[in-house]
């Protein structure tokens, strides 16, 4: 790693770099770094088109807040590795981020990638913070040292591994069934035409079911001997694009071992709490898991911003005919699902002493 890439700046907060900052999750990653207590945005990257220019005339901005002013100057770069930062955040699309995230890693950098590039290699954590923790450990062994790479899972991944983790544990998880309905900003920008979206639902989603079955198993799996044995669960996807800006529902139906009531399982969802919980992590929501009484809870436009949209609101637990339990869920998709997502794991490495050059919580 240069030297300098460990360097502390004056106000003790880790210099971070934004790779693909000025698509719709890069923009999340620049705003939640706006005034974060341990990171500040040391540099960010963008497309040929938009290399050379200031952030804010390379960015079509589509949040609701305003371009943070640090970072509205700052000429958006070429993705290169440079010595400024030793970690970086990667919102780079999957068709370039692979060969990318491997040559920043062998450079010394730490690289939260929320692509799906190297989300199945073995040898790369695939990381809920609140769910696997643990798997950080094959950074340990990676073919990609002096630095690393640790991934995102996919945005309708996250929230339904969140509320699958106390299940499985508690019981055991056999099977399950999930239906997502997943918001356009899933899509990124300029995402789905209005032509195509408007009075419709599209029932399919390149990849996204083959994502969910796969990286669900790998979420849920132990690791052992450096390697991580996937959960034996199986499980069944249908995903689809419904007219909803942002939060991607998910209906599912699980078979469980003891054949747990409604009320058994409702009660270690709501006691579920993890890591990032216990070391108190600046973007970790204080419950995880919100469990909402009202019968037509949870709804994207209402209950999405729980917590900072860090927190997966569950409605409607019940009986389910043919399983154990049937219940319905809420992510944030640019939130939990994505930028906020991958900033929790990179506070996660920080404190626990995986980001090179750093030696914990600040």
């Amino acid at each position: 790693m240069p030297e300098d890439a460990a360097r502390t700046p004056a106000d003790g907060r880790t210099p971070v770099g934004i790779l693909g900052a000025t698509g719709s999750v890069g923009q999340r990653m620049v705003g939640l770094l706006a005034d974060h207590p341990w990171f500040r945005v040391a540099y960010v990257t963008g497309s040929e088109r938009s290399q050379g220019l200031p952030y804010r005339e390379a960015a079509r901005w589509a949040q609701s807040s305003p371009i943070p002013p640090a970072v509205a100057h700052m000429e958006v770069r070429a993705t290169r590795v440079t010595g400024e930062a030793p970690l970086v955040l990667s919102a780079l699309d999957a068709s370039v981020a692979g060969p990318v995230e491997t040559a920043f890693a062998q450079a010394g950098v730490l690289v939260v990638s929320n692509a799906r590039s190297h989300r199945m290699d073995p040898d790369v954590p695939l990381i809920v913070p609140e769910v696997n923790p643990d798997h950080l450990g094959l950074l340990e062994a990676q073919s990609a040292q002096p630095g690393g790479i640790i991934t995102n899972p996919n945005c309708s991944t996250i929230g339904l591994a969140l509320t699958l983790a106390p299940l499985h544990r508690t019981f055991g998880v056999r099977r399950l069934h999930v239906v997502t309905l997943q918001a356009v900003s899933g899509a990124g920008i300029p995402g789905v035409s209005s032509m195509e979206i408007l009075d419709n639902v599209i029932p399919f989603i390149a990849g996204e079911e083959e994502k969910l079955e796969r990286e669900t198993r790998k979420i849920l799996g132990q690791l052992s001997n450096g390697e991580v044995e996937p959960a034996s669960v199986q499980v069944s996807a249908h995903c689809n694009r419904v007219p909803v800006i942002d939060g991607h529902l998910a209906c599912v139906s699980v078979e469980l071992e003891g054949d747990p009531k409604p009320e058994a399982a409702a009660e270690v969802m709501a006691a579920f709490r993890g890591r990032p919980q216990g070391l108190g992590l600046p973007s970790a929501p204080r419950r995880p898991l919100h469990l909402l009484p009202q019968e037509d809870a949870p709804q994207p436009r209402l209950h999405r911003d729980l917590e900072g949209g860090m927190a997966v609101p569950v409605g409607r637990i019940r009986d389910c005919p043919l399983l154990t339990l049937r219940y319905v869920l809420l992510s944030h998709n640019t939130l939990r699902g994505a930028a906020g997502g991958s900033l929790l794991t990179a506070e996660l490495a920080l404190a626990e002493g995986w980001v090179p050059g750093r030696r914990g919580t600040p």
